[in-house]
C-alpha cells in the first residue's frame, strides 16, 4: 500500500529564525562595500596610464567608472541594509538554523550531530567594532554567522559546541 505524501501546513512549517545580527554589523558591511572604491581607483589608474601610451577614448573610462560607482552606491546604501535585515539565525537543541539572502532567500538547517567544530574569527574591521563571526564546520561545508558582538559570539560558540557534544546520533 502506498503512503500518502506528508502534507505541509502552517503547523509543520518552521517559524522564521528570530535572532538578528548585531546592529554594528551593518556599519561594517557598508564600510567594506565603500572600500570597493579602491578597485575603481585601480581600474581608473590603469586605464589612465594606458591612455598615455595608446589613443584610447576617455569616455569609455568615465562610462565604466560611472556605472561602477552607481552599482557601489546601490550596494552600500540599499543592498547591505536589506542583507542585514534578512540575516537571521536560531539555535535549537538539535539543530542550528540560518536564514540569509536578499533576492534569493536561503534557509539552512545544520543538525548538531553534524557539527565538527565551531569557532569565532575577527578581521580588522570586526575587531575595531568589537564584533566576531561564528564559524560552524560540518563534514560537507562551513557555515558562518557574521557580525555578532564578541561576547554573544563567544557565548554562541560555546552553546553550539555544548549542544554538538550532547547530540545523540539516534535522534536524527
Amino acid at each position: 500500500m502506498m503512503q500518502e505524501p506528508e502534507v505541509w501546513n502552517e503547523d509543520t512549517i518552521r517559524a522564521i529564525p528570530d535572532q538578528p545580527l548585531a546592529e554594528k554589523t551593518l556599519t561594517v558591511w557598508k564600510i567594506a562595500s565603500a572600500l570597493q572604491v579602491i578597485y575603481l581607483a585601480i581600474i581608473g589608474g590603469i586605464y589612465a596610464i594606458l591612455s598615455i601610451f595608446f589613443t584610447i577614448p576617455l569616455y569609455i573610462l568615465f562610462s565604466i567608472l560611472g556605472v561602477l560607482a552607481v552599482l557601489m552606491i546601490i550596494n552600500t546604501f540599499y543592498i547591505q541594509p536589506l542583507k542585514w535585515r534578512k540575516w537571521r539565525y536560531k539555535v535549537y537543541d538539535n539543530e542550528l538554523e540560518l536564514m540569509r539572502g536578499v533576492f534569493i532567500v536561503q534557509r539552512v538547517i545544520i543538525p548538531m550531530i553534524r557539527v565538527q567544530h565551531v569557532d569565532t574569527k575577527q578581521g580588522p574591521l570586526l575587531r575595531h567594532y568589537k564584533l566576531a563571526t561564528v564559524t560552524v564546520s560540518t563534514a560537507a561545508t562551513v557555515h558562518e554567522i557574521p557580525g555578532l558582538d564578541v561576547v554573544d559570539a563567544d557565548s554562541l560558540r560555546d552553546q553550539i559546541a555544548k549542544l554538538a557534544r550532547e547530540a545523540d546520533p539516534d535522534d536524527e
